[in-house]
């Protein structure tokens, strides 16, 4: 079973499929990961067999002679993404299927015949890179400190971001409110369970903010030690005694690189499940006001469209948005010629107060993106300027 699954759908020809999979493998061997191993290439012949736990996205190649359109249909049905694609002189309103137009599609360039681009964007559904993948360390310095460091270090050597409260924070930084942001930016939590990890306020609130915000957890259970049931539902793994060279770890190599193995197993499906909720919220709350749900393509662009029949492209974020985020939506829609104004979508619970007042600052001087909270979707956009 794969951890990340992508599909080469539509009229790609032998050589455009080789190339484009050639440079994915490429760009996912930074992460330690293969084709086939980790990241299986579907196409329509094999897409309806996926598995929709696994973080996923497809390219559609469009062209005169369409093929692939029911599997490209099922996969839209499902609210996956799909990022509709044509050559460079290819004619989007022609050649993509009519149920593909409201999806953010990408005009493939003659000066890059790697497809890179195309790469980067389903890389990107998938979180696929470097700046995407993020994990938080929850642990008691008293009794798992070596095994922490240990583990900071083999994720960041594996392209993750990783937070440790003693790395991580700056001098002069408000420590908590940074932690729980870290926190709720995070993709995975790695939990290690020692005797005394329920008795520190901190550690249980991480626990149980982690849970209520979805984040998934990864459980490393310290040996002999019998586990609290609050945390039944995570993924476990159990220690024996002789797989720790010390009483705080580190952990033997064997049983680390396993860990690494779960975090990035693990971290598919919460990029997966974490997407599918803010879109599915994003979603059930346009319906109430009448308004539709027409797609999502490249870079998880969601089509929307309006009561007074406009067409919006909102951009669903997992984690805190910064500036830099709302530049990259900006200057993807300028791309994409969408004409209105973008809209970034954020679930803002968690985020520090600072910080919201910040995108609250940012949405008021940054015209060319604007930034809603997902709570109050449905609410904003039914009464939608721009």
């Amino acid at each position: 079973m794969s951890l990340y699954e992508l599909a080469i759908l539509g009229c790609a020809t032998p050589d455009e499929r080789t190339i484009l999979t050639a440079t994915l493998r490429g760009m996912i061997e930074d992460f330690g990961l293969a084709i086939d191993a980790d990241v299986r290439v579907l196409d329509g012949a094999n897409v309806a067999g996926r598995d929709k736990r696994a973080a996923f996205a497809a390219a559609y190649f469009a062209g005169d002679d369409p093929s692939d359109v029911e599997a490209a249909r099922a996969v839209v049905r499902s609210s996956a993404p799909v990022i509709p694609t044509v050559g460079p002189a290819g004619d989007f309103v022609r050649q993509v299927p009519d149920f593909l137009q409201s999806a953010n599609g990408l005009r493939r360039r003659a000066d890059d015949g790697a497809f890179v681009e195309l790469a980067s964007a389903m890389l990107e559904c998938v979180g696929l890179l470097r700046k995407q993948r993020r994990v938080f360390v929850s642990y008691r310095r008293t009794e798992s400190r070596a095994a922490a460091l240990q583990l900071h270090d083999l994720l960041t050597a594996r392209g993750f971001d990783v937070f440790l409260d003693t790395h991580d924070i700056r001098p002069g930084d408000p420590f908590q409110d940074v932690l729980w942001q870290r926190l709720v930016d995070a993709d995975v939590m790695v939990m290690l369970d020692t005797p005394t990890y329920f008795e520190s306020r901190w550690t249980r609130h991480e626990i149980g903010r982690a849970r209520a915000k979805d984040i998934h957890v990864l459980r490393v259970i310290w040996p002999e030690h019998v586990p609290s049931r609050l945390t039944d539902l995570a993924e476990t793994i159990y220690l024996e005694p002789a797989e720790l060279e010390g009483t705080d770890g580190p952990v033997v190599n064997a049983v680390a690189e396993n860990i690494v193995g779960r975090v990035e197993r693990l971290r598919s499906r919460a990029i997966a499940a974490r997407y599918m909720a803010i879109t599915g919220k994003l979603r059930a709350d346009v319906e109430k006001f009448g308004g539709s749900v027409e797609g999502v393509g490249a870079h998880r662009a969601v089509a929307i469209r309006l009561l007074d029949d406009r067409k919006i492209w909102a951009y669903p974020v997992v984690g805190v948005p910064n500036a830099e985020i709302l530049n990259d939506i900006a200057e993807k829609a300028r791309r994409a010629d969408q004409g209105e104004v973008p809209v970034l979508v954020y679930d803002h619970v968690g985020i520090r107060d600072a910080w919201n007042a910040h995108l609250v600052w940012l949405g008021e001087h940054i015209r060319a993106v604007r930034s809603i909270k997902v709570a109050e979707a449905g609410w904003a956009l039914a009464a939608w300027e721009g």
